[in-house]
């Protein structure tokens, strides 16, 4: 009896111990402090783009006065520009800036060579390639020898002594510069007081391919500047317009007058607005017209839409 009792208590003993669950474990620990998000630097801005010079390749055929006019520059402020001082003289292929560099000034570099007036254009042609041509003198080498050396620096060797030092010029005092208004875009008259150049039917209306209109008329009928003016240019010098006349009225608008028959201007001579340049004419060209530009920026405008009704 005692032992069967003792067998039931060692059973409850033991189902008692197998219920029991071990105690959870708690982390203690303190929590981590939160890393603060690191501020990202800010990014440098690109540098602005350079200003890129508009420029004109030279073709065969081109003439310095021809780029000049599709730009609307006087042939002389293009050669100050591109350090030309030869006019006569281009080479295909030549790169050209149409455009004032900046801090230039008006014909900082003259044109020490006159345009050629007389005869056919002087156009660009590929420049010839001969290799025993001279450039430039090179210097004799002579043998050490205190002869020579003497003979080298004495006053008899012909050498000029260096020059004195000119002192610089006190630097001009900075003006305030004072910004001009701007000026409305489109084909407007812009200031310019406009007239027709010769009376006439207009035998040829303008299009992208004329550039201009043509009035027909009589051999020796006047010419007249369309506005006031000065020449920049008087002669036969862009082939496919004969004697021509270009007038320049500001820095916007440039006038043309081609397949004159008599000049009556001389370059860079100052006109008024109906004053007589020239006589109408057939010069390179098959019939009695004047063929008329007006050109904006260079760009050519359809002068109907520009001057008085005829």
């Amino acid at each position: 009896m005692r032992r069967a009792a003792a067998l039931v208590l060692a059973a409850l003993l033991g189902a008692g111990c197998a219920a029991r669950q071990p105690a959870p474990v708690v982390d203690r620990l303190p929590p981590e402090a939160a890393t603060p998000p690191v501020a990202e630097a800010p990014r440098p801005e690109p540098p602005p783009p350079e200003k890129v010079m508009p420029t004109h390749t030279v073709k065969r055929g081109e003439t310095l006065v021809a780029i000049a006019l599709q730009y609307g520059l006087d042939y002389r402020e293009l050669a100050a520009w591109n350090n030309i001082t030869n006019p006569n003289v281009l080479a295909v292929g030549q790169v050209l800036v149409v455009a004032a560099p900046l801090g230039s000034k008006p014909l900082a570099t003259p044109v020490t060579t006159p345009l050629a007036m007389a005869g056919p254009p002087i156009e660009a042609r590929p420049l010839a390639n001969t290799p025993n041509a001279k450039v430039e003198p090179r210097g004799v080498k002579v043998p050490y020898s205190d002869r020579a050396y003497a003979q080298l620096s004495g006053p008899e060797s012909g050498s000029v002594p260096p020059p004195a030092p000119v002192p610089e010029p006190p630097p001009p005092v900075a003006r305030p510069v004072v910004p001009e208004p701007e000026k409305p875009g489109g084909t407007d008259r812009e200031d310019v007081d406009w007239m027709w150049p010769a009376k006439g039917k207009v035998v040829t209306p303008f299009s992208e391919l004329t550039k201009g209109t043509d009035i027909g008329g009589r051999k020796g009928a006047p010419v007249v500047a369309a506005a006031s003016g000065k020449v920049i240019y008087a002669g036969d010098g862009v082939r496919g317009y004969g004697r021509l006349v270009i007038i320049k009225h500001n820095n916007v608008w440039v006038s043309a007058y081609a397949h004159n028959d008599k000049l009556l201007v001389e370059d860079r001579q100052e006109v008024r607005k109906g004053q007589k340049i020239a006589e109408m004419g057939q010069t390179d060209t098959d019939q009695v017209k004047l063929h008329f530009e007006l050109r904006r920026e260079g760009k050519p405008v359809d002068p109907a839409k520009i001057l008085p009704p005829m």
